[in-house]
């Protein structure tokens, strides 16, 4: 099939998967947890022959760490299975209640948002979180890997979707599409796919963003901040910036700048410095932080720059009003920390930081939609729709409003004589 028939299958998937219910769903993910556990040597060994071929084309050493899908990484995909089977079903709550006449009541439930295309980076893990997370959520899915992952994520496609179908999901419900070209037609099928998330660098993700007329859910930045307050605990701070830079850096909620009050600059930069550098960190600093600590002079450019990298950015910032606004003037929206033992100003900085996630005293890399508690994740939003931040379950459905009557009609309560509504909230 070609992808617009492709597109069209999922679409008819989608509207009856819609109405398949949570023991169903739930059937179907054990069944694909058990397949899995199953074809663990065939998934292992096509894993095998991408890492081969991709150590030999010079793949970047981060990009190796993520294609890596061992035993172990295997063993972990089933338990985020059975995790995801244990998590309430999004699909059909009631979110309000409202009557508007006796006999004439109006729902707002939530249902799947439909046909999700998704374009993912090196991590065959990736596609599973993705395929049973749509699965859970009522949604099918059009999945496009990255090339260096192919053998993987055809045997993963396959052992998911004849495990699903055979447990009674709607054929058609998952395709895996293998051509470069196919992201480029996706793009215009937008009566056939509701919503597209892009997984990948600033660049691609800026292109779908700017070629499709397909809602898309997703980020092209990652620049997070951790702000260190004057009223901060300087051992805290130390082991949450170091954690924030360093645990993973190649990733989208990894801090790429500290913040730090001129209060306490003194007395936090020499110990974050020296933490930072035994890790191999770079720091590039303001004017004020070179006269505290030895680091490369900052350049504008830094303070909008997504490293995924050992370098970090240093700026001492006058008061927390100055901190609030170089991050909603630099930031990408996505997370951003402040180190404090002042509540009120914890408060006030997570009501002024104009960000998907705003954390006080925690390192910047919880978030995740697996440590949200979510089911992990389809990716992180900081677009300002439906939603916003890790979008795991809640973010794969939308609503529906559903007005049940008994002949009510509109003209009864129009007019001179008009019938007055009654509007009463009801118990949901």
């Amino acid at each position: 099939m070609d992808i617009r028939q492709t597109a069209t299958a999922a679409k008819q998937a989608a509207i009856r998967l819609a109405a398949v219910d949570t023991e169903m769903k739930n059937r179907a993910l054990a069944s694909i947890a058990e397949a899995i556990e199953a074809g663990r040597e065939q998934i292992a060994a096509a894993n095998r022959a991408d890492l081969e071929r991709a150590e030999k084309e010079n793949l970047a050493a981060p990009l190796l760490k993520r294609l890596k899908f061992d035993y172990d990484k295997i063993s972990d995909a089933v338990a985020g299975l059975s995790s995801l089977i244990g998590l309430p079903d999004p699909v059909g709550r009631t979110l309000s209640a409202t009557e508007l006449d006796a006999g004439l009541e109006l729902y707002q439930v939530t249902c799947p948002i439909g046909v999700i295309g998704i374009v993912f980076e090196s991590r065959p893990d990736a596609l599973v979180q993705i395929s049973s997370l749509c699965l859970k959520s009522g949604n099918a899915v059009l999945m496009k890997g990255g090339s260096e992952a192919a053998e993987t994520n055809r045997v993963l496609a396959d052992i998911i979707n004849r495990a699903g179908v055979a447990a009674g999901i709607p054929d058609g419900w998952l395709a895996l599409l293998e051509a470069r070209s196919d992201v480029i037609d996706m793009l215009a099928l937008d009566d056939a796919i509701d919503l597209i998330i892009p997984r990948g660098s600033n660049a691609f993700v800026k292109y779908i963003m700017d070629n499709t007329n397909i809602p898309v859910l997703g980020h092209a930045d990652g620049i997070c901040h951790v702000y260190v307050d004057k009223a901060a605990d300087v051992n805290m701070a130390e082991k949450i910036v170091v954690d924030s830079k360093t645990q993973y850096v190649a990733v989208c909620n990894a801090a790429e700048t500290l913040l730090v009050h001129k209060d306490i600059a003194a007395a936090v930069l020499p110990a974050v410095k020296d933490a930072l550098c035994a890790k191999g960190v770079g720091i590039r600093g303001c004017a004020k932080t070179c006269a505290i600590i030895d680091a490369t002079p900052v350049t504008e450019e830094d303070w909008s720059t997504e490293y995924l990298d050992l370098i970090i950015s240093v700026n001492v910032v006058d008061n927390l009003d100055a901190a609030i606004g170089h991050i909603n003037h630099y930031g990408s929206g996505h997370t951003d920390v402040i180190v404090t033992a002042d509540p009120q100003r914890g408060k006030q900085f997570m009501d002024l930081v104009d960000s998907a996630c705003v954390f006080v005293n925690c390192s910047s890399r919880f978030s995740d939609g697996f440590r949200f508690g979510l089911g992990a994740e389809v990716g992180i939003s900081t677009n300002k729709i439906h939603a916003r931040g890790p979008v795991g379950l809640e973010g794969l459905v939308i609503y529906k409003w559903r007005l049940l009557g008994a002949g009510h009609i509109v003209a009864d309560y129009s007019g001179k004589n008009a019938k007055p509504f009654t509007h009463r909230r009801l118990d949901t």
